[in-house]
């Protein structure tokens, strides 16, 4: 079974590598691409359905090189918005969706335009003051409180250029993003939602998640937080592992 890996903001396809290794030890094959605005695809500014194109165009490539029809997509965070998005756009290359500490938009008009302007903030401080600097900022926030420094993966967020996050954070960022909570009943495909113990927030609304899709379930990775998949990357592996073989049977 292939699985597609999508990474958060900031990240590159390179971050998943502890998970990846540990996929791959169980006989998984695992593509990790660059979203748009990262990596390899730092100058691919576009917004979140434009993302999601370019991992459908990308997929379809290694479909052709691997004989594969279809992929479940892991998508976390940031990440995990791009995947949804692909869903609804390219439903015939999704087998199935596994959404880690994400959501579906902000439904409030308020909150998400406060939201869009704290994006934007962000996107002036990146272009000001560089990839280095900004990564370090991003890292105190709240929601790596619980991610050892060791695990935050700093050397592959430094790949990354200011003008791509920046372009992220305008284009692709929560603020700016069109809520997709009435179309989730859509997705027919299999979902497993993840978060993690201690991040309440995202648990919260991975609840919700659940609730709004035909098909979900839902697992908590105990001790970790928002950055689950890297905190606790043995349990993170064995939740989609043992999800993967049930929907398989």
């Amino acid at each position: 079974m292939r699985l597609c890996l999508v990474h958060g903001f900031t990240q590159t396809g390179t971050s998943w590598e502890p998970v990846t290794a540990r996929l791959r030890g169980r006989g998984y094959d695992v593509v990790t691409p660059d979203v748009a605005g990262h990596g390899r695809n730092s100058d691919a500014c576009t917004d979140l359905w434009g993302a999601a194109d370019l991992l459908a165009s990308d997929a379809s490539d290694a479909q052709a090189a691997r004989s594969a029809r279809d992929a479940v997509w892991v998508g976390y965070s940031m990440g995990g918005r791009v995947v949804l998005h692909l869903a609804l756009a390219h439903p015939e290359l999704v087998a199935g969706l596994v959404l880690v500490s994400t959501t579906a938009g902000i439904t409030d008009d308020a909150e998400r335009a406060e939201r869009r302007r704290a994006d934007e903030t962000l996107a002036c401080d990146v272009e000001r003051d560089g990839v280095a600097a900004f990564v370090e900022r991003w890292l105190e926030g709240p929601l790596w409180g619980s991610l050892p420094r060791e695990r935050a993966g700093i050397e592959h967020r430094l790949g990354n250029t200011a003008p791509g996050l920046a372009s992220s954070l305008r284009l692709a960022g929560t603020g700016s993003q069109e809520p997709l909570w009435p179309r989730l009943a859509e997705i027919s495909a299999p979902v497993l939602v993840v978060t993690g113990e201690r991040d309440v927030k995202f648990a919260k609304i991975g609840a919700e998640l659940a609730a709004a899709f035909p098909s979900a379930s839902v697992a908590t990775i105990e001790g970790a937080g928002h950055a689950a998949p890297w905190e606790q990357p043995d349990a993170f592996v064995d939740v989609v592992d043992r999800w993967l073989t049930h929907v398989r049977q």
